[in-house]
């Protein structure tokens, strides 16, 4: 499967990984502990750890969440909240359809 991933991605959920690793040693955690406050597996908290792409992203976001560690940068729920509102209103501008070009041509050869 990630073969199928680009460089950055790989990079980026080894990061997160790493980051999750930390904050549950810096809370004292165990691995268990985590994995029982996540509401997942041990072995499924080590594979966060390594950053394997197989793990749900909603593990990795919620043991985030958990540590402490930041997502997108937003600092409080409230802020997040407002950042969500937002981009649900960019997208009631965009298309709710993108057509692959040609699609809609006027077949004219009789």
């Amino acid at each position: 499967m990630s073969r199928l991933l680009s460089p950055i991605t790989r990079q980026a959920l080894k990061l997160l990984g790493g980051l999750i690793e930390e904050g549950r040693i810096r809370k004292g955690w165990s691995r268990e502990g985590l994995a029982e406050r996540v509401g997942v597996g041990a072995l499924t908290i080590r594979r966060v750890t390594q950053g394997e792409p197989g793990v749900a992203i909603g593990t990795y976001f919620e043991a985030a969440s958990l540590l402490d560690i930041p997502l997108f940068e937003q600092p409080s729920l409230r802020e997040l909240d407002r950042e969500v509102a937002r981009q649900r209103e960019k997208l009631t501008l965009l298309p709710s359809r993108i057509r692959r070009q040609g699609e809609d041509r006027l077949d004219d050869d009789f």
